[in-house]
């Protein structure tokens, strides 16, 4: 019998236990982003989205849609309030952009609870999560070996398409949001799927002679808990990851990371700008870049650092080399 209704059962439950709180706050919204609800929809949605490349399609899109909608929401809040405190910590930017995001971080968690409520996420007696979970009752759960072999084929299928994305922008990245935050939000999930499996992916260590791999094994990189795998627990089976690459994977996700997030807070500042100071978009951008103690081309350098990580990344074939094969766990 395999795992699968387990690990979403795993998530699930920890979310009934939010909801059921968040049902007596006043604002439910904000409860829920503040204990962190955020993270256990996103692994919620990963397993979907994963489970929906095996088997059962639709079944798994209806849940997955469920909860990428909330974790969106929540990002969104995370959004705002994240550049409100950063706003809050500088003292050369302007009290009324922190106001700013203030404000739509409130919008966002309005648009929240109206849909908690109308969705019955909440005071339903968990309406929602028990649709769900009669959906999953429905799904033609494979046994473990089969499931492994499954997963296997959907690893290479979605690194095939991630190289496909990258060779289409041209080997040259000139967009932040729809390439280096796509490529980056694609990377990412190859290493979500192993903490939301909980344990069915593991690290080994081959005899690996690549010096390319040195510049990606840092000290923050190799010692990372979030680069440590789930305990294998009652899988019977594991889909192995070379360690090594899989590390590489991480560095380029951290690294894509910070420049993504260096290029929305030039974004975010301008937005912000625009909005209050009632300027064009042309002078908020300028103001912002000064603000952040940017040059104004500060986002083509930005694009650049991109392309001088991935470049490299790809050429290599580092995702190529990151999936081994099955193991039983005996």
């Amino acid at each position: 019998m395999t795992q699968g209704p387990g690990r979403f059962e795993y998530y699930l439950i920890q979310v009934d236990e939010l909801l059921k709180k968040a049902s007596k706050q006043e604002n439910p919204a904000e409860y829920l982003f503040k204990n962190d609800a955020r993270t256990k929809f996103f692994m919620l949605e990963g397993l979907a989205k994963l489970y929906a490349g095996l088997h059962n399609k639709k079944i798994f899109t209806y849940v997955k849609d469920y909860f990428k909608a909330l974790e969106d929401m929540l990002g969104a809040v995370d959004y705002f309030d994240a550049f409100a405190k950063s706003f809050l910590a500088d003292a050369e930017i302007p009290g009324t952009l922190r106001m700013y995001m203030e404000e739509k971080r409130d919008e966002e968690y309005k648009k929240i609870n109206i849909y908690l409520l109308k969705k019955k996420w909440i005071n339903n007696d968990l309406a929602r999560t028990k649709k769900i979970r009669r959906k999953l009752k429905k799904a033609d759960w494979q046994s473990p070996e089969k499931e492994l072999a499954l997963i296997t084929s959907y690893y290479k299928k979605e690194i095939e398409e991630i190289n496909n994305f990258y060779k289409q922008t041209g080997n040259g990245f000139t967009v932040l949001e729809e390439q280096v935050h796509e490529i980056r939000r694609q990377l990412r999930w190859l290493s979500i799927y192993p903490q939301a499996l909980r344990g069915a992916i593991q690290l080994t260590e081959t005899d690996v002679d690549d010096a390319a791999l040195k510049k990606y094994l840092t000290n923050d990189i190799v010692n990372s808990p979030f680069n440590k795998m789930p305990a294998v627990a009652n899988n019977k089976m594991v889909l192995l990851f070379e360690k090594n690459y899989f590390l590489a994977l991480s560095f380029v996700i951290s690294a894509l990371g910070k420049i993504k997030d260096s290029g929305l807070q030039i974004i975010a500042t301008a937005d912000a700008v625009e909005h209050t100071q009632f300027v064009s978009k042309e002078i908020a951008m300028e103001r912002s870049c000064n603000y952040n103690h940017a040059i104004n081309d500060n986002l083509s350098s930005l694009l650049q650092k991109a392309n001088e990580l991935c470049a490299p990344f790809f050429a290599e074939d580092n995702l190529g080399k990151l999936v081994l094969g099955t193991k039983s766990k005996n």
